[in-house]
């Protein structure tokens, strides 16, 4: 037991409550923790503790370190996990020379700190960062050994995870076998420094999943681990010691990174307001995050039948397990020479060397006169393009990828070209070979050949009527199907007005069955130039998306005149036919309508940070949210949408287009565009779920405010509950609607500068951190305006908070 009587006591009062008064976060050789009296260890702000536990069902003890602040026992760390006690006679003890050890009830050692150095007067104390260290009381910032050295499946913000190369000693996590037994299971997660840095998760000595080597700014597979407000990150490369870590940014948010027992890779979030961990990101995500799945020269992109296509210039054989090789093998007497490859994953870098100094030039001129040498690349892309990273042998682990990197890759010298050249995995391209295919077999039956004549003719149209109405744009990864009108009009029993779902500026919608499957079908109206114009942004931008919370577009039929979209059918149809319905509205209780609004969160993040092009959506409104059979919520009409690349945020704009009571100041006044725009939208779209309201349209008889007013006015008051629909029954959620209401202001606020940005919003709407105080929002002062939604283009002009548009084109 641990001497002090004093301290034991605050131990009790601590167990019995978790606020009290903090106890003793460190044990000297004169004390000890002890399993049957529940001992424990407590860190200074409370935050981790360390004591002894039995996972699961398992009756087995264990000594370990869990947070104490959440009421979900989260282990983060186990001591004697592959040599559990089997009854409560454990101690935990610290002898001189500065050895930790745990003993059971006949004194024997059943697990110990291996120590290289001495301490005088040893002690052992649990740091707030979850990390157990032994130290000498004369030098306490000298850790003779520390338990994040040793993790086992958990790897938290603070830790190393990386070699040392003095020491010889590898930090990495492993896997438990299953939640009742902590044992050392079968996969490891590491940071490889072999050839260049990358994290590799194993089972046992096979290479699992890649990341990619470290570029200066993420591992180049890694297109999710982006600059954030909440963590920071980063590889340190130096002579004695290569690791990856990262760093809370916010002392009051919970996060770590685990590997599962099935070898997954899990960053995990914990939200105050939920109470819950929140699953943030998994690697391996999908098939083609396998190690090696499409082999050498292969490259993988999951949106694409099959997965695995070959790099351009080179051809498979049949069976991409053992990848592809050169159409024309290299000569490097006769003189190679090297093709950029674009939008990928950088090929594992194993047997890759390394050479900050040197320019992109001089990579190329060491390559070129090495003849193993088969591809190079910049090696830090954190400023510019500096570095040089060389492969020797075969290119394996590649994947489209966006944002993704430039390389360099070895060819015969008949191969290269004028200019650089990219790969090619498009589906809309091959129609042309698909056209020559279906001319050599038209003596086949006429029905036959009629219809491969129609899709030849779409496949041929799409891209003449892109490049001709869009002549800016690249049509090369459209990868959409295209489909014959006659399936469309068998699919919706000829656009029958008992299919009809609707109407808008694009044209009528309406349901169908297509090979089993509910579609909604959106057919271009021939009077409507809008329209024309949401036909080509929407097969250019949304063909190259894909998340949960997007709507997806299925396929396309270009024919003669007609211009019809597919998309998958929802059940539920539009928000706002829901949530503006005073019948249809209690439907959607607070859980339901917190989800909704993390779901629009998270697709409106993907549309502006992690898809493949970089979307500013313009139209985000109630009822381009749509939602499936469980209520899941997808942003959908991407017809006003605009596409950035690079490092593009924003645009100007003489001709603004958009809805009344959704539209950014800078937007309808000036304009400008932005993902600003976007997240002011969304943030009108938090106070309409919340409230039941429209924006445009809102009343009140003691003031002439508009919702966001309402809110405003409320907010500063301190009365936000005032404006939470009153079917809405919120009193087991009350600091999760106050913070959502707040959330939401921050969105609307008048200057740009001053909204968060969406991984922001994502974060503080699950997580109890203090936010910044709101200002007034853009736009708060409201007028007598019709209640039904208007798409627009318009010129403006505002004076303050007060805003008149004259609407000159509608939808």
């Amino acid at each position: 037991m641990i001497s002090n009587s004093r301290f034991y006591l605050s131990v009790f009062v601590f167990t019995a409550c978790i606020s009290s008064t903090q106890t003793s976060d460190t044990i000297s050789a004169s004390q000890t923790v002890s399993d049957s009296s529940d001992d424990s260890l407590i860190s200074s702000t409370g935050a981790f503790a360390l004591g002894f536990f039995s996972p699961g069902s398992s009756k087995n003890r264990y000594v370990g370190i869990w947070y104490n602040k959440i009421e979900e026992k989260t282990v983060v760390w186990v001591a004697n996990r592959d040599n559990p006690l089997i009854d409560r006679s454990g101690r935990l003890i610290v002898v001189e020379p500065g050895r930790l050890l745990l003993l059971n009830a006949t004194n024997a050692t059943i697990w110990s700190a291996n120590i290289s150095t001495t301490a005088q007067a040893p002690l052992a104390r649990l740091l707030d960062t979850g990390n157990l260290v032994v130290t000498d009381a004369n030098d306490a910032n000298n850790f003779i050994w520390q338990s994040f050295d040793y993790p086992t499946d958990t790897f938290l913000p603070g830790m190393k995870l990386g070699r040392n190369f003095v020491t010889g000693h590898e930090t990495y996590i492993a896997s438990a076998k299953n939640s009742d037994d902590p044992a050392t299971g079968s996969f490891t997660y590491h940071c490889d420094p072999s050839g260049y840095p990358q994290t590799v998760i194993k089972e046992g000595s096979s290479v699992r999943f890649k990341t990619g080597p470290w570029n200066g700014v993420r591992f180049s597979g890694s297109q999710n681990l982006v600059k954030n407000t909440i963590f920071s990150f980063g590889v340190v490369i130096g002579k004695n010691e290569v690791y990856y870590h990262y760093n809370l940014l916010n002392d009051s948010v919970y996060m770590r990174f685990t590997l599962s027992e099935s070898g997954v890779g899990q960053r995990w979030l914990w939200s105050y307001l939920t109470r819950s961990w929140i699953l943030y990101l998994t690697i391996p995500s999908d098939n083609c995050d396998i190690y090696r799945v499409c082999g050498a020269y292969g490259v993988c992109n999951t949106k694409t039948t099959p997965d695995c296509s070959c790099l351009d210039n080179f051809e498979d054989g049949g069976d991409f397990s053992k990848g592809c090789t050169r159409r024309t093998p290299l000569n490097c007497q006769e003189g190679d020479g090297f093709l950029k490859y674009s939008g990928i994953k950088l090929p594992d870098t194993e047997h890759a060397l390394a050479n900050s100094t040197m320019s992109l030039q001089e990579c190329r001129a060491a390559c070129a006169t090495d003849c193993s040498c088969t591809a190079y690349a910049p090696l830090d892309i954190s400023n510019g393009e500096t570095g040089c990273l060389r492969w020797f042998g075969d290119l394996v682990d590649m994947r489209d990828i966006s944002p993704g990197q430039d390389i360099y890759i070895r060819m015969a010298k008949s191969e290269l070209g004028s200019g650089s050249r990219k790969r090619k995995t498009i589906v809309v391209a091959l129609s042309v070979v698909m056209g020559i295919l279906v001319l050599g077999l038209s003596m086949l039956l006429y029905s036959q050949k009629r219809k491969k004549q129609n899709h030849r003719q779409q496949e041929s149209e799409m891209p003449n009527y892109m490049d001709a109405q869009y002549p800016s744009e690249s049509h090369e990864e459209l990868e959409l199907p295209m489909y014959d009108l006659s399936t469309i009009i068998k699919a919706t029993d000829d656009f029958s007005g008992n299919n009809k779902l609707g109407e808008g500026g694009f044209g009528p919608v309406y349901k169908g069955v297509l090979e089993g499957q509910e579609i909604a079908v959106k057919r271009l109206s021939k009077t409507s130039l809008q329209g024309q114009n949401e036909f080509k942004n929407e097969v250019i931008c949304i063909a190259k998306l894909q998340h949960r919370n997007l709507v997806r577009l299925l396929g396309c039929c270009i024919q003669g005149e007609e211009r019809i979209l597919l998309y998958e059918y929802m059940t539920n149809k539009s928000l706002d036919l829901i949530l503006f319905d005073q019948v249809k509205k209690k439907m959607l209780d607070w859980p339901r309508r917190f989800y909704i609004i993390n779901g629009i969160a998270r697709g409106l993040m993907y549309l502006h940070q992690d898809s493949r092009l970089r979307v500013i959506h313009r139209d985000l409104k109630a009822s381009n949210i749509l939602l499936d059979s469980d209520m899941n919520p997808k942003i959908s009409d991407f017809g006003l949408a605009r596409t950035f690349g690079g490092n593009e945020t924003g645009a100007n704009t003489s001709r603004v287009v958009g809805t009344y009571g959704y539209m950014s100041p800078e937007y309808a006044v000036d304009g400008m565009f932005s993902v600003k725009s976007d997240v002011f939208s969304f943030g009108v779209l938090v106070l309409e779920i919340i409230s039941g309201k429209r924006n445009r349209g809102f009343t009140l008889i003691d003031h002439r405010h508009n919702l966001l007013g309402h809110a405003w006015m409320l907010y500063k008051e301190e009365r936000s509950l005032e404006l939470v629909d009153h079917c809405v029954e919120y009193s087991s959620y009350i600091s999760q609607v106050v913070r959502s209401i707040h959330v939401g202001l921050l969105c609307v606020q008048e200057q740009t500068e001053e909204r968060p940005n969406m991984s922001s919003v994502v974060l503080m709407l699950n997580n109890d951190g203090v936010l910044p105080e709101s200002k007034h929002p853009g736009f708060f002062t409201g007028r007598d305006v019709k209640t039904n939604e208007t798409s627009h283009n318009s010129n403006t002009a505002s004076s303050g908070n007060t805003m008149t548009i004259s609407l000159l084109e509608a939808r």
